[in-house]
C-alpha cells in the first residue's frame, strides 16, 4: 500500500511538473525515487514500480525517454555511485567546521576520505607547532639571562625594598635586575626598582614568573630579583659607629639561626633607634638575602657587626664603663643576678642588651657577665610550653621599653 502510495504521488508530480514546464524539479524527483526503490529490492511490488518508472524517465531537459533494455538501468545506477564523488569535490570548498557537522550525513568512504584530510592536516599543524617550538626554544636560550652559575661572589637578592635599597645604598656590587615579564612590570613599584637599575648602569632583564621562583627558592620576590656582591658582617676595622650625644644602646645577639627572625629583630632594632646590631659569628645564621627580605631591606641599611668571641668584647666594653642586661623568660629560676621587669629599667650610662637564641637563651658565660637580667611579665597565667615569646617579638618589646626610658631621661 506505502509503495502505491508513492507512485500515485509521483503520477501526480509528473502531471503538475508538464503543466508548470520544471523539468529540473522532475528530474530530481524522478531521482529520488529510483534511489529510494533501489534500496528496498526485497519488495517484488517495488520492483515493478521501477521497472515502471524506467517507461517514465525523463532527462533534464524534460523530454521523456524511452527505455533501453540493456543500458537503462545502468545510467540510473551510475548516477547513484557518482554522487558522493561529487560531494566531496563540494566538500573540498566547505569550511572544517561545516566537514564535521555534516559527517554523519556522508557515506562511509566520504567519512574515511574527511578522516585521513582532517588526520594531516593535524600532522602537519603539530609539526609546524614543534619546529616554531624548536626554534623559539633555541632563541630562547641564546637570549635568555639568568644567574651566572659561575659567577660565585654574587647572590640573588629578591623583593621590592631589598632591592631598592641595594641597589641605592652602595654597600653591594650589583650586576643584573631579573624582571617578571608581563604586566606585573609596570607597577610604580617595579618601575621604580627599574629605574634605579638604569641611572646605575645596572643591566635590566625580563624573564618569566618561573625563573624567579627559582632565583628566589619559592619565596616572595615581588616579581624582581637582583644578582649583587654578597654582605657580610661588619668589623671595628672597616666600619665604626658614629659617636651619639645621648647614651648609646647596643643590642647584642648570640646564636639566633632563623633567618626570619634575625630579619625582623634587625628591623624592629632600624625602626627604634638601636645605634649597633652585634652577633656572634659562630652558630649564627649569615646575613643571607631571605635576612634581608625578613628585614624588609634594613639589612642593606643597617650594619651588623660580627665577633668571634663575644666574650672578649663585653669584657673590654665593661671595662670601658658599659652595663651588660641581660634577659630571662617571666619564670625564670632564681640566681644570684638581680631580675628586673623591663618596664622598671632606666638607662644611665651605655648598655649592652643581650638576647639568646631560640632554643636555649644565652649561655653561661654571658650570663655570668650580666649586671641585670630583663624580664618581661606575662599578661596572664600561662600554660606550660607557651610561657615564653619568640625571640623577635620580645627584642622588639625589651627594645622600645629601653629606649623609651633613655628618651625620658634628656
Amino acid at each position: 500500500m506505502w509503495v502505491f502510495s508513492i507512485a500515485h504521488q509521483h503520477t501526480m508530480l509528473l502531471v503538475w511538473a508538464k503543466r508548470l514546464h520544471k523539468p529540473t524539479l522532475i528530474s530530481r524527483v524522478s531521482f529520488y525515487h529510483v534511489s529510494a526503490a533501489l534500496l528496498r529490492p526485497e519488495d517484488s511490488s517495488s520492483n515493478q514500480v521501477v521497472k515502471r518508472r524506467r517507461r517514465v524517465s525523463v532527462n533534464a531537459s524534460g523530454v521523456q525517454l524511452k527505455p533501453d533494455a540493456s543500458d537503462g538501468w545502468q545510467k540510473h545506477k551510475r548516477a547513484v555511485t557518482q554522487k558522493p564523488i561529487q560531494r566531496s569535490w563540494v566538500d573540498s570548498r566547505m569550511s572544517s567546521e561545516l566537514k564535521r557537522l555534516s559527517l554523519e550525513d556522508f557515506p562511509a568512504d566520504t567519512k574515511e576520505w574527511l578522516v585521513g584530510e582532517k588526520k594531516n592536516s593535524l600532522v602537519g599543524q603539530k609539526k609546524n607547532s614543534l619546529v616554531g617550538q624548536k626554534k623559539n626554544s633555541l632563541v630562547g636560550q641564546k637570549t635568555r639571562s639568568t644567574p651566572d652559575s659561575k659567577a660565585e661572589k654574587y647572590e640573588v637578592v629578591f623583593g621590592i625594598a631589598p632591592c631598592v635599597l641595594a641597589l641605592t645604598q652602595g654597600r653591594r656590587n650589583a650586576r643584573k635586575l631579573f624582571v617578571k615579564d608581563g604586566e606585573a612590570s609596570h607597577r610604580a613599584s617595579v618601575l621604580n626598582v627599574c629605574e634605579e637599575a638604569h641611572q646605575r648602569g645596572v643591566q635590566i632583564q625580563r624573564v618569566s614568573k618561573n625563573d624567579l621562583d627559582k632565583m628566589s627558592s619559592g619565596r616572595v620576590h615581588q616579581g624582581v630579583c637582583l644578582q649583587a656582591s654578597p654582605l657580610g658582617y661588619l668589623t671595628e676595622d672597616r666600619d665604626s659607629a658614629p659617636k651619639r650625644e645621648d647614651t648609646p644602646l647596643w643590642l647584642v645577639l648570640e646564636r639566633i639561626q632563623d633567618p626570619m627572625n634575625l630579619g625582623a629583630i634587625l628591623r624592629s632594632a632600624y625602626f627604634l633607634g638601636v645605634d649597633r646590631v652585634v652577633s656572634s659569628l659562630h652558630d649564627s645564621c649569615p646575613l643571607s638575602p631571605v635576612v634581608s627580605k625578613a628585614s624588609s631591606g634594613v639589612m642593606e641599611v643597617i650594619g651588623v657587626y660580627g665577633y668571634e668571641n663575644l666574650e672578649d668584647m663585653l669584657k673590654m666594653k665593661v671595662a670601658q664603663g658599659w652595663q651588660v642586661v641581660g634577659t630571662v623568660g617571666a619564670e625564670a629560676e632564681e640566681s644570684q643576678i638581680p631580675v628586673t621587669q623591663c618596664a622598671d629599667f632606666q638607662i644611665t650610662k651605655p648598655t649592652l642588651l643581650l638576647m639568646g637564641g631560640e632554643g636555649e637563651g644565652l649561655s653561661q658565660q654571658l650570663l655570668s657577665l650580666c649586671q641585670t637580667l630583663l624580664t618581661i611579665p606575662a599578661g596572664r597565667k600561662m600554660f606550660p610550653g607557651i610561657e615564653s615569646l619568640n625571640v623577635s617579638v620580645a627584642s622588639g618589646i625589651l627594645l622600645y621599653s629601653l629606649l623609651s626610658s633613655r628618651r625620658s631621661t634628656r
